[in-house]
Formats: structure tokens, C-alpha cells, sequence
């Protein structure tokens, strides 16, 4: 039992003060038994403060830490480093959350904030006093990483593991590699193409002898975790008649770019289908960038007057989709400058919620305005109206830059220009249990502290898989998903959470229902001295504690909650 915990209470810069009495928690738990020291902080993450506790640990001889501040999602690692560095075992470190659970949870009850924070912060200690060392677990990693998905994102993933000396096997179920890009001209912000951008980084993957690529190929099953996955691999017949070859391979992570799919307008929306010279944005970019002449033509007629409207798919006020698709604007805008600048007598009428063109990027829209393109801009709860009369396309908005003056616009050709939406696929993201998030694309686990990993470890995500981004973007998205995937099997020997469930085989009795309750098939079945037994894998275990209350003789017990440990914060919450 620990005698010499010390404890940290954070003001989080207001966070926490402004709404608990830090001070008083302070004073209320210093006495508290096996407490040696006890004291407040303005940032407890800060390098100062965490140089700060290395030394009072040495000092004051503490067996325990406990930090008193945010979410243990921002900071519990970074606390565990820092009793780490002071010596000791860094799964022994408690933290208490006093910020989402008091101070933002009561903001407007100060008095009955602080009394909660005492009581989490009593409980805490009392958790800690029976908080024993633990030791990761170690294994050896299959250093080969799977790349899924062959657009600029899984290729670029791939050429940064293949410099790093990894076997890398890309994976792509369409018979090319590119993705969408590879299906465009012209780039905006560039002097290249997408077709010769794919083709360049493509190129570059064929010299490589550490890079296998596999097209025409789906990942149809994976078994294990990190550090040792098992994927099965169905690759379609390159000629008719061929048999379906089916291959396995073990690797150590797995990188997942699987893209998106561009939105399709509903019947009737805008126009669409119901008018033949309304059209989605990526239709407009192959028709100006495959059409030749002076004048441009659809469908036999001359086009000159052509209507943007934009947010189509994204932004939606009765649709799913909510979010800005990011690169929507940016590409139209590069598109109708280069309608205008290939073609004569090209006019550009841009109906827009905003202009969204960020970075450098703002140098297209300034372009766009001094070629003369004209901007109408609505409210999201007017959209624009798309109409026939006699036999004429015409478009109609309330226009706020002319004080909600109506204005209408006969137009030769409508573009619908339409955002990203996740792909309709979703096996991949069945295979693997890769969580979503609202937009319904795959959610890391934290936008800002691991902006590509998922709560599946070994499991990265790249590029618009994860959420719209244009090509830029999904690149420094797949450096990152590249690196951290490379760092899971870079030395060879893997560490897991020690914090799992474990079965005592003489009270299990099997009858499936932890099985039943684990989300991440972490438990079999197995026969151990003639009995049939439930049996945790340490290396998929997330250690949630699903298992444990749906265990009818009680065989299952979680590492680091103890019964003398939750009874014990029980205790001092009472």
C-alpha cells in the first residue's frame, strides 16, 4: 500500500479555478492518509511544472502521483512519462479528471464543484494507496505494413515507408492506381496534372523493390493485431476464364486510404436530371479538359453563359451532410478560369454561401474577379432556384451582396458543384472496426494529439478517408498516417497496455457471454486441462472492462481495478 502519494491539483489556466476553489481541495486532501505532499498548479503540463514533480519525486521519496486536472485522453501519458522519469513505475500514476467532470460540469455552482473535485480528488488517493506496478507486454512485430487504397495518399504512404527500408504490399481494388486525381487535368495551384501526378508517384512505386502493388485486389478478411495481422486478399482475374487468386499476408500495421466518393445530387435537386445541361463539378472538369476548339459545346450546343452553385452535398440544412467539403470552391473557381482562358466568349456566374478558398489558394478567387467572373452570394436558407422557361435554363437567387435583390441569370450550362462524401464501400471500415464520426467518416482518435490513429491499434487512417481534404492535404495526412504506422513496428518489438482483463480458469465455466460483450474479439474459447475457458489475447485488449459484469461466476477481473481498489474509491465518494 502506498504511504507517500503526492498530489496535483491544476488551475488549468481558469479552467478549473474559475469555477472550483483549487486551494481548498488542496487543504481538504493534504491530511488524507499515505498523502506526503499536496500541491496546486497554474499548467500542470507544462515542462516547467513536469520538472517540477521529477524532482519532488526524488526529494520527498513518493511511491504514487496523482494529477489532478483535464481529460486523461490529453494527459494521461504525459503524466505517466513524468513518474516515469522520476523513477517510477508509470502505470502506479492516478489521474482524476476535475475539469469535464466539475469544473465545466457545475460552472455555475461553485461551492458544489469544489466539494465534487474533493471527493474525486479523495478517491483518487484512495486508488492510488493499492495502485501496483505493471510491465507492458512484449512481442515480436511482422515488419511489413499494408497500404489500402492506391490514390495519391495510400501511394505517397507507401513511398514514405518504402525510404524508411519497409516491405510495403499497396492495395488497390480498382484495376489502376490514382484514385480520382488520376482521372483530372490541370491542378489547381499547380503546373501539373493529376494524371501526371499519379503517373510520376506511380512511376516512383515501380522502381522500388520493397513496394508490392497489388490491383484489382480487396482485402476480404483480417485476423490478429497490431504487430501481427493476418489479411486475406482476393485479387479479381486479369484475363476472363482466369481463376480469382486469393493471398495472405502477415504484417505489423496497416495504413487505410480508401478516399472518397463524390456526391451524387438526388432526382430533381437543382435541377438535376430534370434539365440536360445541369451537370455535377467533376462532369464540367472532364468536358472542359478533354473538349478541343474555340468555342465550348455540350451536347451539340454552344456554351457560353455557365451557372456555378455551389455547396451542393455539403452544408446541407436538411441533409446528413453538415460539414464543408473544403476543396469544393477552389476547384470550381480553377475550373471556370480555365474555361475562360481555353474557350471564348465564356461568362462565369458564381452562386455561392461564402467563398471558401484558404491559404494561397485566395490568389484563384482574386483572378476569378479580375477576369470578371460574377459573384451572387445567399443565405443558406434561400438556396439558388433552377427553372425552365421556354425552353431557356435560367437560375434565380436573392442576392445578399444587393440587399437581397432578386436576380436571375439565364444560363447554357449548370455545374452542381458537389462536395465529398465518405465512400458508399464500407467494408473496409467493417473489417477493421474503424469508428466513425458524425460525418460518417473515419474518426481518429484526436483531431490535434493523434490526428491518425484509431482506436484499433496498428491501424492508421489517410487522406479523405478521414474527412474532405484536397491533394495537399491528404498528403501531409499520409506522411503522418505513414509515421506513426512505421513507429509501431519500427523496432521489431512491440509494447501493449498491461491494463487487460484477465480469466480465472477455475471459475470460468464458458458460456460466450464475454465474448458476446467484447468489442474489439479479444476473447476465445480454448480447452485448458480438458475444460473449455474463456482466454483474454493481451494484444488486442483494450482493457474497457465489457467482459467483467456480464460474467455469471465472476471469472473475469480487469488489471489496475482491483476490488480493494474500487471498493475504495466507492468509500471515499460516499
Amino acid at each position: 500500500m502506498k504511504e507517500r502519494i503526492g498530489v496535483y491539483i491544476c488551475h488549468c489556466g481558469g479552467n478549473i479555478s474559475d469555477y472550483v476553489d483549487v486551494e481548498k481541495v488542496r487543504q481538504a486532501v493534504e491530511n488524507d492518509k499515505g498523502v506526503a505532499l499536496a500541491k496546486t498548479t497554474v499548467f500542470a503540463c507544462s515542462d516547467s511544472n513536469q520538472n517540477d514533480m521529477v524532482e519532488d519525486i526524488k526529494k520527498h521519496n513518493l511511491d504514487g502521483v496523482i494529477v489532478a486536472s483535464c481529460s486523461p485522453k490529453l494527459h494521461l501519458v504525459t503524466f505517466r512519462n513524468v513518474t516515469e522519469r522520476g523513477d517510477l513505475n508509470k502505470y502506479t500514476y492516478v489521474h482524476t479528471n476535475i475539469r469535464e467532470q466539475a469544473s465545466w460540469a457545475h460552472s455555475d455552482d461553485k461551492a458544489g464543484a469544489t466539494e465534487k473535485t474533493i471527493h474525486l480528488v479523495k478517491a483518487a488517493i484512495a486508488k492510488s494507496r493499492y495502485a501496483e506496478p505493471l510491465y507492458p507486454h512484449q512481442f515480436e512485430a511482422e515488419k511489413t505494413i499494408a497500404v489500402i487504397g492506391a490514390g495519391i495518399s495510400g501511394m505517397k504512404a507507401a513511398a514514405t515507408l518504402s525510404d524508411k527500408n519497409t516491405h510495403v504490399i499497396l492495395i488497390e481494388k480498382e484495376d489502376r492506381v490514382g484514385g480520382h486525381t488520376a482521372t483530372w487535368g490541370s491542378l489547381a495551384m499547380s503546373d501539373e496534372k493529376g494524371c501526371e501526378l499519379s503517373q510520376r508517384i506511380h512511376s516512383d512505386l515501380l522502381q522500388r523493390d520493397n513496394v508490392t502493388i497489388l490491383t484489382g485486389s480487396e482485402v476480404i478478411s483480417s485476423k490478429g493485431s497490431i504487430g501481427n495481422f493476418t489479411l486475406k486478399v482476393r485479387r479479381r482475374p486479369c484475363q476472363a476464364g482466369d481463376p480469382v487468386e486469393t493471398m495472405e499476408f502477415n504484417v505489423g500495421s496497416v495504413v487505410v486510404a480508401t478516399g472518397f466518393d463524390s456526391y451524387l445530387p438526388k432526382e430533381e435537386e437543382f435541377g438535376f436530371l430534370s434539365y440536360e445541361n445541369v451537370i455535377t463539378l467533376p462532369d464540367f472538369k472532364h468536358l472542359i479538359d478533354s473538349f478541343s476548339g474555340k468555342f465550348l459545346e455540350y451536347k451539340g450546343k454552344r456554351v457560353s453563359r455557365i451557372a456555378y452553385i455551389y455547396c451542393v452535398g455539403s452544408r446541407q440544412i436538411d441533409g446528413e451532410n453538415k460539414y464543408c467539403s473544403r476543396y469544393c470552391c477552389t476547384s470550381v473557381i480553377h475550373a471556370a478560369i480555365q474555361a475562360k482562358k481555353k474557350f471564348n466568349n465564356i461568362y462565369n456566374f458564381h452562386f455561392n454561401r461564402g467563398i471558401r478558398t484558404y491559404g494561397k489558394q485566395e490568389l484563384l478567387y482574386a483572378e476569378s474577379l479580375q477576369q470578371g467572373d460574377i459573384y451572387l452570394q445567399s443565405f443558406e436558407d434561400a438556396p439558388p432556384q433552377v427553372y425552365a422557361e421556354n425552353g431557356i435554363t435560367k437560375v434565380k437567387v436573392k442576392d445578399v451582396l444587393t440587399k437581397n435583390k432578386e436576380l436571375e441569370v439565364e444560363a447554357d450550362l449548370v455545374v452542381l458543384v458537389t462536395g465529398m462524401v465518405p465512400r458508399t464501400d464500407n467494408s473496409i471500415g467493417t473489417l477493421f472496426k474503424l469508428p466513425k464520426g458524425r460525418d460518417k467518416f473515419f474518426n481518429e482518435v484526436h483531431m490535434k494529439l493523434r490526428p491518425v490513429e484509431t482506436v484499433i491499434d496498428g491501424v492508421t487512417i489517410a487522406g479523405a478517408c478521414q474527412g474532405p481534404k484536397n491533394i495537399v492535404e491528404s498528403v501531409n495526412s499520409a506522411l503522418s498516417a505513414a509515421a506513426k504506422s512505421y513507429s509501431h513496428i519500427s523496432k521489431g518489438v512491440l509494447e501493449t497496455e498491461p491494463i487487460v482483463a484477465e480469466v480465472n480458469a477455475e471459475l470460468c465455466t464458458w458460456c460466450g457471454k464475454c465474448t458476446e460483450a467484447c468489442p474489439f474479439d479479444a476473447i476465445e474459447q480454448k480447452e485448458i486441462n480438458g475444460k473449455q475457458v474463456a482466454v483474454v489475447n493481451n494484444s488486442v485488449c483494450k482493457g474497457c472492462g465489457m467482459c467483467a459484469p456480464v460474467c455469471p461466476p465472476d471469472a473475469i477481473n480487469l488489471v489496475n481495478y482491483s476490488s480493494e481498489e474500487i471498493m475504495s474509491m466507492i468509500d471515499a465518494l460516499v
